[in-house]
């Protein structure tokens, strides 16, 4: 069974992680690289593997979170869709059942904000996972003075948690923000679309989205 960690050591993927990240970086994006797919498959298994879904879902997730921005090498427009694709023929040349191909590519081609909907187990996790990542060091651009919203939100963020609570009815995202970078609404300006992809994520795998900003419960 093709595992997280053969994808990983895979050339192609780490090539395509790579040139991918590159042509965000020529856009003005925040890091999409090895250090966002990384915290993406971790988020993706504790979300799966703490509500209980067997060894091989989170394995397959992981696979999703890893892969799941490659199709920015081919434009971030529907980079979720090419994304699949891609995924789809690695995955297939790697000898991977299709049923597990199939489960991979539904969450990797449904994890945008854009056309993406928590579809299946899978593509929830990963949504959750995705969007969660909010944080100073995904900021590339070091002149403050310049910085778009985008920036500055994430620039703001100098804590980011995504917890499901003990009783297993709701997932948390837990954010400390520095308001003298960007305001609470700054957030919500750019982020609104995506915390409702959430809540609706959440709600596909039984549980309440709940947003905490600054101690503050939002959502």
């Amino acid at each position: 069974m093709i595992t997280l960690q053969d994808i990983k050591q895979d050339t192609r993927v780490r090539t395509y992680i790579q040139k991918a990240d590159e042509s965000l970086v020529a856009l003005g994006f925040t890091e999409h690289s090895f250090a966002h797919v990384g915290l993406v498959a971790a988020k993706s298994k504790y979300i799966l593997e703490t509500l209980g879904y067997s060894p091989r879902e989170v394995e397959l997730v992981q696979i999703a979170g890893y892969l799941h921005d490659i199709g920015n090498l081919v434009n971030r427009i529907d980079h979720s869709q090419s994304g699949g694709v891609m995924a789809f023929r690695i995955l297939d040349n790697l000898g991977m059942d299709p049923v597990e191909v199939a489960e991979i590519v539904t969450a990797i081609g449904n994890h945008d904000e854009g056309t993406g909907k928590p579809v299946s187990d899978l593509a929830a996790a990963l949504i959750l996972a995705d969007k969660s990542d909010v944080r100073r060091s995904r900021v590339r651009n070091r002149d403050i003075a310049s910085f778009d919203i985008h920036d500055r939100v994430n620039y703001s963020v100098t804590q980011s948690e995504l917890t499901i609570n003990e009783s297993k009815t709701a997932v948390q995202l837990k954010l400390h923000i520095e308001t003298e970078y960007s305001s609470v609404m700054d957030y919500f300006e750019i982020f609104l679309n995506r915390m409702t992809m959430c809540r609706r994520a959440a709600e596909r795998l039984g549980l309440q989205f709940e947003l905490i900003i600054n101690d503050q419960k939002l959502v």
